[in-house]
Order: structure tokens, then C-alpha cells, then sequence
């Protein structure tokens, strides 16, 4: 039967005959990062661990909403002001407070000093860098401290030695530990996508170079760097660590891209592109990096992990983040020197392990979903 012929609906009418021939509708093939989300999409564990990423990046944003004695909104003489925003940058609290000695409490002082004032305060009255002293808030008392600190309703997950409460600690310690991991392995993503675009796309001399350089830095060992920077640097900051680790973590990324750029670099739209007259570093970036980024997006997660477990294991040694910087690594390190501490162990080490095994999970997810050797093991 042709597409002119007339066809007879089940109640005998003639149905209405197509004005030109039947063509059939191929539906669009999805694209590769598409095809890649859905796949991903599928794995249950992994997109647990990306939930729980990012409720540990809303955790880290939002933490002096969170926890800590500073209002989160105050109107204060007739203003409205941020005092919070001070946990992030010390220099973001305002003059104000300080010009009227305020000395960071807050409650009593602004009913003292202005009764028309009113606040909005974080979910848990604790700061993440003092002990919090009896009646700082009406009737509540201060802290306990060493071996008495234990969970309460006051401090759900205790205090330290000092008093000072581990769930604040914890919660602006999350921002610690995911500048860390980003920042790091922003560098190393850099440093190592463009030491490897470089060597796989030009290949010879440059590529020789290069690969030596990797195998260089592949014989430096991140811990022993970070160590002797500390030895010639008087004060070492976050920021310090976190370019050292970030400086020592690429090569792997390197190594993948080269790989991928000494196979793209052969097809035929790169061959194409050349023939119109398009630069080099144009080809890199618009044809060969897109298609290249796939695999090298599996080292950089794994790479975060990583750089969270280095910052843990250098501030539980005594060298991480200096005071009054909060860190899981730190609290783990206040409660080996006394085991009944057993909520200064539990809380960050139970932490560090769900970061890390969350960042792993990612980056196995990501590797299934875009290695098409491995898509198939899932379905």
C-alpha cells in the first residue's frame, strides 16, 4: 500500500488521504554530555554522593547562619547590618560595633545600647573560634570544658578542651576543607590541561620537554614540599597549602590530556580546521579541549578527595590550617591526646570519611558514564 491510497477507518469512512508521501521522523540523537548525566544519572550511590556535596557546599555558604554569636541581621540605631559576614572576612564587620565595645557579644549589648533593636540569630548560639561564657545569652550557661563537654542539648556534638563547641568547629571547618579541594585542584587543573594540551598537540621537542617536566615533579612528594615550605615560610596560610598541593597534583591531568590531544589532533575536523586557517591555540581551545575534557574530569575529582585528606592529615599532625582556623584534621587532633574525648574522634573523622568516599564516588560515576568501556557494567 502506497502513501496516495485511501484507507477505510474501522467504521467504514475513508480516512483522509496524507497530501504528499510519509516520511518517517528520526528522533535526534542526544549529545555526548547528555548521554553522559543520564548515565551518571542513573548510578544511585553517585548521586548520593553529589547530594551530599552539595549540601557540604550549603553547609559551607550558609555556616554563620548556621552556627555561630554574631546576628545574621541586626538593626541596630537606626541601620541594618551583617555582623555575620564577618566569620568569612574579619573585615566585613562593621566599625560600628567595635567604635561602641561591642567585644564580639552581642545579645546583652544591643538591648543595653539600643532597646529598639532586634536580630536575627544563627540556628546554634556557639562560635566556632571562643568558648561561649555563662549569661553571654540570658540564662544560658557557659561551656563546659575539657572532659565534661560531652554531647548536649546545648552543644550537640560537644566541646573541645577549651569549650569552644565541635559543631561549630565542624560546620565553618566544611569551608576549610572545600577550599582546599577546590582550589587545589583548580590549580592542578590549569597547570596540568595546559602542560598537556601543549605537549599532546605540538608534539616533538615540546612533548619530550614536557613529559620531562612531568616525570620531575611526578619525584616530589607533596608532603615533604609542604613540610620544608614550612621550615622557610614564618607564617604559612591556607592559601600557601593549598597552592603546594595544588602545584604537585597535576600531573596526572597532564598526562590524560596529552593522551587525548595525540588522538584528537588526528581526525579529520581537526584536519579541517587547520585547512581553513585557524590558529593552533584556537583549535586547542574551540575543537580539542571539549571533546578531551571527558576523561580528565575523573582525576580532578578524585584529585579534591585527595587534597582533603592531605589538609586533614597535615592539621592532625600540627602543620594544617594555623589558628584560629577551624579544621576537621585539628579537632582529630585534639582528641588523640585524650581518647574519653570520643565526640572529638567520631564527628570529623565520620566527616572526612563521608567527603572523601562521596568525592570517590563521584569520580567513579563520572568514569563509568564517560568511558565508553565502562558504560555498559552499569546498565
Amino acid at each position: 500500500m502506497t502513501g496516495e491510497e485511501n484507507v477505510v477507518d474501522p467504521e467504514g469512512e475513508p480516512a483522509p488521504t496524507p497530501a504528499g508521501p510519509l516520511h518517517a521522523v528520526i528522533p535526534k540523537s542526544p549529545g555526548f554530555w547528555k548521554e553522559a548525566w543520564q548515565r551518571f544519572r542513573g548510578r544511585k550511590l553517585a548521586m548520593a554522593a553529589l547530594a551530599f556535596v552539595a549540601l557540604l557546599a550549603m553547609v559551607a555558604l550558609f555556616s554563620p547562619a548556621i552556627a555561630g554569636t554574631k546576628p545574621v541581621v541586626v538593626r541596630y540605631k537606626g541601620r541594618i547590618y551583617f555582623p555575620a559576614m564577618a566569620y568569612f572576612n574579619r573585615h566585613w564587620e562593621n566599625p560600628v560595633f567595635a567604635n561602641d565595645k561591642f567585644r564580639k557579644r552581642y545579645p546583652k549589648n544591643l538591648e543595653d545600647k539600643d532597646p529598639e533593636s532586634w536580630a536575627i540569630w544563627p540556628l546554634s548560639f556557639n562560635d566556632p573560634y571562643r568558648r561561649v561564657q555563662g549569661n553571654e545569652w540570658a540564662g544560658r550557661p557557659g561551656n563546659p570544658t575539657q572532659d565534661k563537654g560531652r554531647p548536649s542539648r546545648l552543644n550537640w556534638f560537644g566541646t573541645d578542651q577549651r569549650g569552644v563547641d565541635v559543631f561549630a568547629q565542624m560546620v565553618h571547618g566544611a569551608r576549610i576543607a572545600l577550599l582546599v579541594g577546590f582550589v587545589s585542584m583548580g590549580i592542578a587543573s590549569a597547570i596540568g590541561i595546559i602542560v598537556g594540551a601543549l605537549a599532546g598537540y605540538f608534539g616533538g621537542w615540546v612533548d619530550t620537554l614536557l613529559s620531562r617536566l612531568i616525570e620531575v615533579v611526578l619525584c616530589i612528594p607533596t608532603l615533604v614540599l609542604i613540610l620544608a615550605l614550612l621550615a622557610i615560610i614564618e607564617q604559612v596560610t591556607i592559601w600557601h597549602m593549598m597552592t603546594v598541593i595544588g602545584a604537585t597534583r597535576w600531573t596526572s591531568i597532564a598526562r590524560l590530556t596529552r593522551a587525548e590531544f595525540l588522538k584528537l589532533k588526528q581526525m579529520d575536523f581537526v584536519a579541517a580546521a587547520r585547512a581553513t586557517g585557524i590558529g593552533p591555540i584556537r583549535i586547542m581551545v574551540r575543537y580539542l579541549l571539549p571533546n578531551a575534557l571527558a576523561p580528565v574530569l575523573v582525576p580532578i575529582t578524585f584529585g579534591i578527595a585527595a587534597a582533603i585528606l592531605i589538609e586533614s592529615g597535615l592539621s592532625f599532625l600540627g602543620f594544617g590550617a594555623p589558628p584560629p582556623n577551624p579544621s576537621w584534621g585539628t579537632l582529630l587532633s585534639a582528641g588523640r591526646s585524650n581518647y574519653e574525648l570520643w565526640w572529638l574522634i567520631v564527628f570529623p573523622g565520620t566527616a572526612i570519611f563521608l567527603a572523601v568516599l562521596a568525592y570517590n564516588l563521584i569520580g567513579e560515576g563520572l568514569q563509568e558514564a564517560t568511558d565508553p568501556r565502562l558504560r555498559d557494567t552499569g546498565d
